[in-house]
């Protein structure tokens, strides 16, 4: 059984390949799509609130001939003490696939061990793995020679990310860049940078050392060929917010700083966005901002994801 927890459980054959049928998707919807979910009931468990996740995989499983069903944890058992191994167990029997948005990244990973069905992390507070493989693909799209190969054209390119740099989004994109052959900085506070727990798991995934932190955001930036942030302030932090706010200030995206990145630089954030705090108004509505794109591209790639695991034989 094949499961997408973290951007790694695909190999780079196999990224190549959900990249390239995103785009097939893409270039098909509304006219062609194959209905690889047909007669398929897909359970959506969300712990955690969400416009794109759960907009993007309900409209994808539908699109790809499926039946998505929406669980809010407090709607199932799991929100009254059963366990995460014996909900995994009793929707194996019924669906065919099951999508989770969580706190816990230990939670999905006990789901995938217990679950008969392929499961798919849509974000959990370790990692996002699929709006890295959207972001990626929004690049390539740009990067890539027409009809060429989407992987190939983000090897050697350099991505920065500012702010909470001991974040999700930042977690997966230093896992995603290594995985993808691109080369990520990171600028932030000295108390934001990755834990060593994170250093440790980039060490077992193979990649040791495979971030350049800083805390001068200009040296971050300087010659990126993206520049990405996210919100300083996520769910479950929300006690924290004039703290993060003071302590991350000097790392707002603002014009002069998206100007110290290459002059064709794009600019990404997994939004929702905060103007005036991580980044400023002008910079979101810059001409080499592609946010919605990115938001967009959501659901071109899980839908590319979830017909990839659709068609892995079960074990």
């Amino acid at each position: 059984m094949k499961h997408f927890l973290k951007e790694t459980d695909f190999k780079l054959h196999e990224v190549a390949g959900v990249l390239a049928l995103a785009r097939e998707l893409k270039a098909k919807r509304g006219r062609h799509t194959p209905p690889v979910l047909a007669g398929q009931t897909w359970a959506m468990i969300f712990s955690k609130s969400s416009t794109r996740t759960r907009v993007s995989f309900e409209v994808g499983i539908h699109e790809l001939g499926g039946n998505p069903l929406f669980l809010n944890r407090n709607d199932i058992q799991l929100g009254r003490g059963e366990s995460i191994e014996d909900t995994a167990r009793v929707l194996s029997r019924f669906v065919h696939g099951i999508i989770i948005r969580t706190f816990d990244h230990q939670d999905v990973e006990r789901m995938a061990a217990a679950g008969t069905v392929p499961i798919i992390n849509a974000l959990t507070d370790f990692l996002h793995p699929c709006q890295i493989y959207a972001d990626a693909f929004t690049l390539a799209e740009r990067w890539a020679p027409r009809g060429g190969d989407l992987l190939a054209s983000l090897k050697g390119r350099k991505i920065a990310f500012l702010g909470d740099t001991a974040c999700n989004m930042a977690y997966s994109w230093v896992l995603g860049a290594n995985l993808f052959g691109m080369k990520i900085s990171l600028g932030g506070p000295e108390a934001f940078r990755p834990t060593r727990e994170f250093d440790a798991f980039l060490a077992r995934e193979g990649f040791a050392g495979g971030y350049q932190f800083t805390t001068d955001p200009k040296e971050a930036v300087r010659e990126a060929d993206v520049v990405y942030t996210d919100v300083w302030v996520s769910m479950g932090k929300e006690e924290e917010t004039k703290e993060r706010i003071r302590t991350m200030s000097p790392y707002q995206v603002t014009a002069d700083l998206f100007a110290t990145a290459r002059t064709d630089a794009y600019f990404l954030h997994c939004l929702p966005a905060h103007p005036g705090e991580e980044v400023t108004q002008a910079v979101l509505d810059n001409p080499r901002s592609v946010i919605f794109d990115q938001a967009e591209n959501r659901l071109h790639v899980q839908k590319a994801i979830m017909a990839t695991l659709a068609q892995v034989p079960r074990a």
